[in-house]
């Protein structure tokens, strides 16, 4: 799973940045580009890709920073509904 999620978060970022190319590790709000919008759509895009809700606790800048902490988070937040829904 997670090549193929960091592929559709890079993806999504990519499509509205055509002109950055961005590795997995780097922090995207560091970079400038940015903005408190395009953070919420990063959410929204999470919530729906990946089919999970994302609490307001986990509603972290350190979530979003990066394509990894990302995928970090979208683990974190499918994990319990793929055991359950495996037992």
């Amino acid at each position: 799973m997670s090549n193929t999620t960091r592929a559709e978060i890079r993806a999504f970022i990519t499509a509205k940045f055509p002109a950055i190319d961005i590795t997995d590790d780097q922090d995207i709000f560091a970079l400038g580009f940015v903005n408190s919008l395009f953070a919420m759509e990063l959410v929204l895009f999470i919530e729906k890709a990946f089919g999970t809700r994302i609490p307001n606790d986990e509603l972290k800048l350190d979530h979003f920073r990066s394509v990894e902490a990302m995928e970090s988070l979208v683990v974190r937040l499918t994990a319990p509904a793929s055991k359950a829904s495996g037992a």
